[in-house]
């Protein structure tokens, strides 16, 4: 990890009229350069609401206060080139009526300034990178005709296109089963590391979180209430809530979900 990436100070989002519609409420966070930070909490808890808000999602008219410093970008981040974003549900992140191929290809092209033979080529390599089974032939298929683990994989390839120096991965495993939630988290970590990316997984999942993230950052009700490395959030977690949800899963000892092991 090298230097601080993103500093939040007392930011706030505000969806509708009056404090009790705060999504986020006095928020101060760093993201260090290179760490992969979780950002852990209930429905409901802000927590998607920070990764739109870093991301520039929000909806129009939403109001927000307090400040993002970019010091590693030295300015706003540009949506698609410096973040690319993993949502959820993969089949309602991709274009329908646009093949595999072009979806890929279209972020290469207009951030990297490919040509459409050079983009297409690039698309065919992320999607060797991100393990798609029998690539050249996905390049041609069409979003329906995947499997949802398959489309998530399609999704990370899209994110990364541009080579950005963040992802963000919201809830990008909670729609899958335990076993391609495995090898997803096996795929973000390892992408992550090779191009020295920096990574906010977001998910409710503490388990699945602590086995390959740097640190944990737990939200409730708005607010963050604690933010630590992972061991020492899980052995001395700060708050009673962290601690709740800690307890209600059985074993965080048992090996984690990266090393191939399902409890």
């Amino acid at each position: 990890m090298s230097g601080i990436f993103c500093s939040l100070r007392q930011l706030s989002v505000t969806y509708g009229r009056g404090r009790n519609s705060a999504a986020l409420d006095g928020i101060d966070l760093d993201i260090a350069g290179g760490e992969r930070l979780a950002i852990i909490g209930e429905s409901g808890s802000g927590k998607s609401t920070l990764a739109r808000a870093l991301a520039g999602l929000l909806p129009e008219g939403t109001k927000v206060g307090g400040e993002m410093f970019w010091p590693s970008l030295g300015h706003p981040p540009r949506p698609g080139r410096d973040f690319g974003f993993v949502f959820q549900d993969p089949g309602s992140s991709l274009n329908p009526v646009l093949t595999i191929g072009e979806q890929i290809a279209e972020g290469a092209r207009r951030h990297l300034g490919l040509s459409w033979k050079q983009a297409y080529i690039r698309a065919e390599e992320l999607l060797e990178r991100v393990r798609m089974p029998q690539p050249d032939r996905a390049m041609r298929a069409f979003p329906h005709q995947l499997s949802g683990g398959q489309r998530q994989r399609v999704a990370i390839a899209a994110a990364i296109a541009a080579r950005p120096a963040l992802l963000i991965a919201d809830e990008a495993t909670s729609a899958l089963d335990v076993v391609v939630q495995a090898e997803i988290v096996r795929l973000l970590d390892g992408l992550v590391r090779e191009d020295g990316m920096t990574l906010l997984f977001i998910t409710h999942d503490i388990a699945l979180a602590s086995g390959f993230v740097d640190r944990i950052a737990v939200f409730r009700n708005a607010k963050l209430v604690e933010a630590g490395p992972v061991r020492s959030v899980l052995s001395a977690p700060e708050s009673d809530h962290t601690a709740a949800l800690i307890a209600s899963h059985r074993d965080l000892a048992t090996p984690p979900l990266i090393a191939g092991v399902l409890p």
